[in-house]
């Protein structure tokens, strides 16, 4: 892919993280973007990852192979008028939205379904922004591609090759598929998790004792509760169909368990119980599952000054890159503890040796 030129409508977290990714792996791609944030373009020239900022879409975008459309889906419409009078007929076009639906009917209105493939990398942070975006987001993070009817079989498997040298496993769906998988596996689990957060905050007492004891638990399965409130609030609006079918599925679960608890029918309540258990623990014995992929280890610290940045300090001299970092503090782990989440095994298994060779005690 020498020579291979890619434009970059949008430059924030996702949008940031694939042009790194691409420049990484190769340096000789030439990224061409445009944001309207001026700063973030000017932090893309100083790292090396744009070769080419601009103002407005315009002529520039000509030379692209492919353009990535990587701001908001509000502004899909607007940025496609501009980009299809500049964007050559052997350029792909795609994007990274989380629903599809409304994309394709946008490229399609404007005439362009025949260059679009959708794309959706299926990695994230609650942080935005290209001043947090990493090549690494994307490793071993599966990518979704939503051909349209009209896209041509070999662009297709070439934009398969271009998602996996960006260190992503390329996943070809239907768009129509696309949106009712992630309305079931992250846009309903938000909604759930905000409801459950709200749930505990009109529950609570006035001294706030349940938010006081909240523990490890509650706070794995709301953490998602705390993106951004906008982009849910779109993402819920132009997903509702399949939001709405799935809720109503979940609802008719919890009504099923809620009969189950008021009946004290104990063989419906272990039966729920196991069946979430055994399913749960297939997506870790499965070779290609999402849960498998999360490498992550816990480390005892003492309660006391310096702990922490000895870890961490440890870590950064043994060129050990870290994706996440967090204190657990309760009684569903280990008192005064440390979890570190890495972007590869690798990367878990040489930090387990080496701060096991500084005694730390690392589960």
């Amino acid at each position: 892919m020498s020579g291979l030129t890619c434009g970059f409508i949008g430059l924030g977290l996702i949008g940031g993280s694939i042009a790194k990714a691409l420049k990484t792996a190769d340096s000789s791609i030439k990224i061409i973007a445009y944001d309207i944030n001026r700063e973030t373009l000017a932090l893309a020239r100083a790292d090396g990852i744009a070769d080419v900022t601009v103002s407005c879409i315009d002529e520039t975008f000509s030379s692209c192979g492919y353009i990535f459309l990587c701001a908001p889906v509000s502004c899909n419409d607007e940025n496609l008028a501009a980009v299809k009078k500049v964007v050559s007929p052997s350029c792909i076009l795609t994007d990274v939205g989380s629903v599809k639906t409304t994309t394709h009917k946008y490229v399609a209105a404007a005439g362009l379904s025949r260059q679009f493939i959708g794309g959706h990398p299926m990695a994230g942070s609650e942080r935005i922004g290209y001043q947090n975006a990493k090549a690494l987001l994307l490793q071993n993070a599966y990518y979704i591609l939503t051909p349209s009817v009209e896209t041509d079989t070999g662009k297709l498997h070439d934009f398969e090759n271009l998602v996996r040298k960006m260190g992503a496993i390329p996943l070809v769906l239907s768009y129509e598929q696309h949106d009712f998988v992630t309305a079931g596996v992250s846009h309903l689990p938000h909604v759930i998790a905000s409801c459950l957060v709200n749930l505990v905050k009109e529950s609570d007492s006035e001294d706030g004792i349940m938010k006081l004891i909240a523990a490890g638990g509650f706070k794995d399965i709301t953490r998602i509760a705390s993106s951004s409130p906008v982009m849910w609030q779109q993402i819920c609006l132009t997903n509702g169909d399949n939001i709405s079918h799935l809720l109503s599925v979940y609802i008719d679960i919890l009504t099923r368990t809620k009969n189950a608890l008021d009946c004290r029918d104990a063989d419906a309540l272990y039966k729920l119980f196991d069946s979430a258990r055994t399913y749960r623990e297939s997506f870790i014995n499965a070779s290609s599952g999402p849960i498998k992929r999360i490498y992550d280890m816990t480390v005892d610290i003492a309660d006391k000054p310096g702990a922490l940045a000895f870890v961490v300090s440890l870590l950064a001299k043994g060129g050990i890159s870290i994706k996440n970092i967090g204190i657990v503090h309760n009684r569903e782990a280990a008192e005064g503890a440390m979890r570190i989440e890495f972007y590869e095994e690798n990367a878990m298994i040489q930090a387990k040796n080496l701060l096991g060779k500084e005694g730390l005690i690392v589960k």
